[in-house]
């Protein structure tokens, strides 16, 4: 057994894959302040799901916002590890946009799976998981439900600030207009897919695209990349742990390598 760990701004995850490149197991566990700590708690669940002890895991690679206080064989890069994943469950994809909740990145890739090029948002909360955060703290609205609301909509408000700070003036002044909280909302997920646009365009928004990330799961802001992008993206099942099993498919092909 391998095991990839994605130690996120927001949320670790483990996954466990076998001989095959073959899920296991994973899980995901909300990240805090202590990397360590989830990274533990974070393959231990992965562990008990799937019915093994850790004895059973030849090599662990760790990745993510917090991969370097992980106790891992050895460190790879997010880029690398999602272009990975990604491949491996559809070697089709040539884009991929990852929107996790500190950064977004848009990213390149050959049949192979090997990165071409790729661009990346980590200096700006705008354009990420932590945007719709501070957003849903606003609207008073779990995160969860944004999605949903977003299809609410039938006359979405216009956010034209890419700063959080000042789109959160703007989302206040809209409300305090009267618009309905559902087209801020959906206003909300056009203003990121621009920014996540613009930013996939650098690198040639190439067919096919696959959207990853903790935010791929809100059905909302796939809705809205996608008209933006005018195209039909390939979304994994559970989205949000393909960086750790791109991970854990090179925890297999690293630990190979060493045996020969």
């Amino acid at each position: 057994m391998y095991a990839g760990i994605d130690a996120g701004a927001s949320a670790t995850k483990a996954v466990i894959v076998n001989e095959n490149e073959e899920i296991v197991s994973y899980a995901i566990v909300p990240s805090g302040i202590n990397f360590k700590a989830s990274s533990e708690e974070a393959l231990e669940k992965a562990l008990k799901k799937g019915g093994l002890i850790k004895q059973r895991v030849s090599y662990i690679v760790s990745t993510g916002y917090g991969r370097e206080l992980v106790n891992a064989n050895i460190v790879f890069s997010e880029i690398t590890c999602i272009s990975r994943g990604v491949n491996k469950l559809f070697p089709e994809v040539r884009t991929i946009i990852d929107v996790g909740g500190q950064d977004s990145k848009a990213i390149r890739v050959d049949s192979n799976g090997r990165v071409l090029d790729f661009a990346m948002n980590d200096k700006c909360a705008a354009g990420t998981g932590r945007f719709l955060e501070v957003m849903a703290n606003i609207l008073r609205k779990p995160i969860e439900e944004l999605g949903l609301l977003h299809f609410k909509s039938l006359n979405p408000v216009k956010i034209s600030s890419t700063c959080t700070v000042f789109a959160e003036s703007e989302v206040i002044s809209h409300i305090s207009q009267g618009c309905k909280i559902e087209d801020v909302i959906a206003g909300l997920h056009y203003a990121i897919a621009e920014r996540i646009f613009n930013m996939s365009s650098r690198i040639g928004l190439e067919k096919e695209v696959a959207f990853t990330g903790g935010v791929a799961k809100n059905p909302g802001f796939v809705e809205a990349l996608s008209k933006r992008m005018r195209l039909n993206p390939i979304l994994p099942k559970e989205p949000q742990i393909i960086c750790a099993f791109g991970a854990a498919l090179l925890a297999k092909r690293t630990y190979e390598k060493t045996k020969t």
